[in-house]
């Protein structure tokens, strides 16, 4: 291409069209490039639920951001309060006693104002009333502080950010595929490619953004960075994320940092195929999660128990619990539940290609579990049963309902499992994206292993490492993305 652009964006997700939005809004000439095809742009973005993280304190923060904000249902609804104290004490929880990074501290601080400006891009949200909230005493009751999504969730969220993008003028080609960083006088400016001839092309341009992911899609760098056990994991989104930024990026001496063997990782239906099954739309490949471990208990190979279901909040542990499924003999477990609960499934259990197993009995259920010690899981659900303690069950709080007694305790929302019909749903791991990056100024600008601007480089979204340690609470992924990527937007704009 001949063509010279004033910045040229590396991937398609959320994080690159926040800054293709960004840039644009400064009057660059922005071009996004996807290695994808069209249908397969878009990253990790389109294969989530569409949830963002931000600081809210009430319902009058959120009315500006919702599609419909005059929904009947909102006057009977406690959006509750989501402090900027919570948000650190939350991210601090994962942290392994790390004080707050400043990219964390910048994704707190700038949440509110990302999402207000995104949304004045015609961004839209409606609030997540079937899995972040409760109806109790009459009231929808949002708990977790994680209350809105994208309208029509991760693939309303892509096709609303690339319909801004483009309004602004915004140009975006498929089927080029970065190979290398472009670099004349010690400032990166533009990149090598294969287009979709088969061509190896240069793009040129004055500020490049790298924005196509982590490596979670890359067998090689898991087992790498992550661990042996990693090679086996389902890759939860895109199969393009195979860490070509990073790579791109490490040529040039681009410093390593944050936990290179950090990544979010929930359980995934044990049967499914990688990549959420190619065969089905963007929006139903989400419904392989299988996160309602809460209101039951999990089981690995030897019959036992090996986290604590009801910890806190599944915001704060599904991404760590697939780690914890990986990490058990056989790499998979069983979700075990009874009827008592079936109805506050959420609609990932009703997906119609969700594998379970059913039966009327307890002991039933037993005998169907594949790959168990069935005589020790017998006695690992007695014992459980055993132990309930008094109290009442109340999913819109953590109630303190918890089992007595047991090495391994439930913590909140423990109910005996003794009402049938009984289910179980098989789980293995599945990796969502990697939390190890790059150092990034605070203008965006990839840095190097002296703590020196590369210049010409900036990056955003996953490529950005020091957001995210030993999990994160549920939302932040895509708050981070477009914090970062309407920064880096901003100032490559202006380089």
């Amino acid at each position: 291409m001949q063509e010279k652009w004033d910045v040229l964006i590396v991937g398609s997700g959320n994080a690159a069209l926040c800054a293709g939005i960004s840039a644009c809004e400064n009057g660059a000439k922005t071009l996004v490039i996807e290695k994808a095809d069209q249908d397969m742009s878009g990253g990790n973005t389109k294969y989530t639920a569409g949830a963002m993280r931000f600081v809210y304190n009430g319902n009058e923060d959120l009315y500006p951001l919702l599609e419909n904000p005059n929904d009947p249902r909102i006057k009977d609804t406690e959006f509750g309060r989501y402090t900027a104290d919570k948000f650190r004490t939350d991210l601090l929880n994962f942290n392994d006693g790390r004080a707050l990074s400043s990219e964390q501290n910048a994704l707190i601080d700038e949440s509110y104002a990302a999402m207000k400006w995104l949304a004045g891009h015609g961004v839209k949200y409606d609030p997540i009333y079937e899995r972040q909230s409760f109806m109790k005493d009459g009231k929808y009751v949002f708990w977790g502080g994680l209350t809105l999504a994208a309208c029509n969730e991760g693939v309303g969220l892509f096709d609303m950010e690339l319909a801004a993008y483009q309004r602004l003028g915004g140009t975006i080609i498929y089927n080029t595929a970065m190979t290398s960083l472009i670099v004349e006088d010690g400032c990166v400016c533009g990149v090598n490619a294969i287009n979709e001839k088969g061509e190896s092309i240069a793009i040129k341009a004055s500020s490049v953004i790298l924005a196509c992911g982590g490596f979670e899609a890359n067998s090689m760098m898991r087992q790498k960075y992550i661990g042996p056990d990693w090679d086996v994991a389902k890759v939860r989104g895109t199969p393009h994320n195979t860490g070509d930024g990073l790579s791109a990026a490490f040529e040039l001496d681009a410093k390593e940092y944050g936990l290179m063997s950090g990544c979010h990782a929930t359980p995934m239906d044990l049967h499914m195929a990688d990549y959420g099954n190619l065969n089905i739309p963007h929006n139903d490949r989400k419904n392989y999660r299988k996160i309602c471990y809460f209101l039951g208990v999990m089981l690995n190979a030897n019959g036992e128990r090996f986290v604590d279901e009801g910890k806190d909040f599944r915001n704060y542990t599904y991404a760590q619990f697939g780690k914890a499924v990986l990490e058990q003999p056989g790499h998979f477990a069983w979700q075990i539940f009874d009827s008592k609960i079936f109805d506050l499934f959420y609609g990932e259990y009703r997906f119609h290609d969700a594998h379970y197993i059913e039966a009327k009995t307890l002991e039933e259920l037993i005998k169907q579990l594949d790959g168990v010690d069935q005589a020790q899981a017998e006695k690992t659900l007695i014992a459980y049963n055993q132990a309930i303690g008094d109290g009442d069950f109340d999913p819109t709080i953590k109630d303190g309902k918890s089992t007595i007694g047991l090495e391994l305790p439930k913590s909140n929302w423990a109910q005996k499992i003794d009402k049938g019909p009984f289910r179980a749903y098989p789980v293995t791991g599945g990796i969502t994206f990697t939390y190890g990056g790059l150092k990034v100024s605070e203008t965006g600008c990839v840095q190097n292993t002296k703590d020196q601007d590369i210049q010409g480089l900036y990056a955003c979204g996953e490529l950005v490492g020091g957001v995210f340690y030993n999990g994160y609470p549920g939302g932040s992924g895509l708050t981070s993305g477009l914090v970062f990527g309407r920064r880096a937007g901003h100032h490559a704009s202006a380089n």
